[in-house]
């Protein structure tokens, strides 16, 4: 018989994009959430792969810059169009386009570039406990039953995450609803289990963690516990990423984020993804929809 899939397994199935004709590529499944829409993070994911299969082997990504344009359905396949705008001798650009049901649902532009030496320099990480000494997701969510509504939503939300292990720092949002806290927050994060080598798969799987919680800082200044707890809706409107040093998305990763500012209905928010040894090796920018519910 055959061992069932890990959360892992069904992650990395749902990254590894059909090719359907030259430049096209279907993603024909989607990652539970806890709303009824494709998780952001899975779509700007999803498009990264499309255009790194388009990229020689030793070109990683550097950078990437996306909207999101419509909500996903969960329920329909996603193509992705790639369009290889340039291959220059040191840089590589693709852009591509997410579509469903006819429509765009997202845009997304990606720089690759070849190695080479340079200057260099970064901030200093920040203080922050042992990921080990902190609890997970299945030993944390439970406390929080009630607030969450019920069992049933605590089994989606580990769900949603299953394939990774991710643990706070502090308190979620949901565990300090109407506490004004400062506009910062910390998460540990690394796969539930061990990756290839393959470059590209490791900066996608970043991308995927990236959009989990980098508006949580947007709700702490408000003292909002999110979109489990529906005291805010919102979605993300653009995402951003820089990929400055090598790093492997199945050994424990620092994402310290902040926010800056909100305002008229959006909130913007930004993060430094650390190596456990101190090397800085993303940084991230996204504004999002923040809206407090009408009556």
């Amino acid at each position: 018989m055959n061992e069932p899939l890990t959360p892992l397994d069904e992650l990395l199935s749902l990254l590894d994009l059909e090719q359907i004709e030259e430049n096209i590529f279907r993603g024909t499944t989607s990652h539970p959430t806890l709303v009824p829409r494709v998780f952001g993070g899975q779509v700007a994911a999803q498009a990264l792969v499309a255009a790194g299969r388009t990229v020689p082997a030793d070109r990683p990504a550097h950078s990437l810059h996306s909207y999101f344009l419509r909500p996903g359905d969960p329920a329909a396949p996603i193509v992705y169009t790639v369009d290889r705008i340039r291959d220059g001798r040191s840089f590589t650009t693709r852009r591509v386009v997410a579509v469903q049901h006819g429509q765009p649902i997202f845009h997304l532009s990606a720089s690759f570039q070849t190695y080479e030496e340079g200057l260099e320099h970064q901030e200093p990480m920040p203080a922050a406990p042992d990921p080990l000494s902190l609890p997970t997701a299945a030993e944390m969510l439970p406390a929080y039953t009630d607030l969450l509504g019920g069992p049933e939503t605590v089994q989606r939300i580990l769900e949603t995450r299953d394939a990774v292990d991710l643990r706070y720092v502090d308190a979620p949002p949901f565990a300090s609803v109407g506490e004004v806290r400062e506009p910062k927050s910390q998460v540990w994060f690394r796969t539930n289990g061990k990756l290839t080598d393959d470059w590209l798969l490791h900066v996608c799987l970043a991308t995927y963690v990236s959009d989990m919680t980098l508006l949580d800082s947007v709700l702490f200044a408000h003292g909002r516990g999110g979109w489990a707890v529906g005291d805010v809706v919102g979605a993300s409107l653009d995402h951003a990423m820089w990929f400055h040093r090598p790093f492997r998305a199945d050994e424990w990763l620092l994402y310290d984020q902040e926010s800056p500012t909100a305002q008229g209905g959006r909130g913007l928010a930004r993060g430094r993804i650390f190596t456990a040894d101190g090397r800085l090796a993303v940084s991230v920018i996204q504004e999002g929809v923040v809206r407090v519910p009408r009556g």
